[in-house]
């Protein structure tokens, strides 16, 4: 099957509205796509699987990576022929924010604390270009990957209370071989940098053990933090046991929980999370 790539919405719905009696499914991206993003195509479980790639300007603060944020159309589109996606929505920020552009989406809830505290203009510009989307292809799911696990509550919070006609589904987070969960910004990383990164999966394990034999989150917690600068983390923006549904902080583990954690290594901040 060839791969279609679409920029406007109204292409994406004319490419679209043969296909929608058969099931369509949409991967969200912002390009730079490796295993993990092919991984979401291979997820969606539709015989129509629309990829979209535009790297949203709305969820980077004014000193974040947005300029530097790599870009590569062309390999993008070779990586999705190898996984069967028939269809690229590859919007201008023009066709997505049209002149006069003055609406925002907010959602509360799963968005509090955490990447909020950090990057406060984050979940809104998440929110508002995921609308965008899922209103412009109308697909039946969406598949969204469990390193943003943040992200994926907030967009799943926003389907539901906006009434949108597309379920969420988070896919599970791919990893290399030492358990460094894949992202577009570990092209980021220095040699000396990558192999530092390797120990953040490691750690969060350590941090979930430590949650589950003890009882106490809050040293777990600290004990995360801890470690993660010992193994040559520069910072550590937060670990963080969380409700696994809702986000809201705990104080035990009788409700399914999770921990997050964001750290930066160099110039490059890195996210990652697990159950517990």
């Amino acid at each position: 099957m060839a791969l279609t790539v679409t920029h406007t919405i109204a292409e994406l719905r004319a490419a679209l509205a043969p296909k929608r009696a058969d099931g369509i499914a949409m991967v969200p991206t912002m390009g730079a796509l490796h295993d993990g993003h092919l991984s979401l195509v291979t997820a969606a479980k539709k015989p129509t699987v629309v990829v979209s790639i535009f790297v949203n300007p709305t969820q980077f603060a004014p000193h974040e990576d947005f300029d530097a944020y790599p870009r590569d159309l062309s390999n993008d589109i070779a990586k999705l022929e190898t996984v069967g996606a028939p269809l690229i929505f590859a919007p201008t920020a023009r066709e997505i924010y049209p002149h006069g552009f003055a609406t925002t989406v907010t959602v509360g809830g799963p968005s509090a604390g955490l990447e909020t505290d950090f990057r406060p203009h984050f979940f809104a510009g998440v929110a508002t270009v995921v609308a965008k989307l899922l209103l412009a292809a109308l697909p039946d799911v969406a598949v969204f990957g469990e390193k943003d696990y943040q992200q994926l509550l907030v967009v799943k919070r926003l389907a539901k209370d906006r009434g949108l006609p597309t379920e969420i589904l988070g896919a599970p987070i791919a990893r290399e071989a030492d358990g460094l969960a894949l992202s577009s910004r570990n092209a980021y990383l220095s040699a000396a940098e990558r192999a530092v990164a390797g120990n953040l999966n490691k750690v969060l394990k350590d941090v979930a053990a430590r949650a589950k034999e003890m009882g106490d989150l809050r040293d777990a917690e600290a004990y995360g933090a801890a470690e993660l600068k010992a193994v040559g983390f520069d910072s550590v923006d937060y670990v963080a046991i969380r409700d696994a549904e809702t986000l809201a902080p705990v104080s035990d583990l009788r409700c399914p929980a999770r921990v997050l954690a964001a750290a930066h290594i160099g110039r490059t901040r890195l996210i990652d999370n697990m159950a517990i």
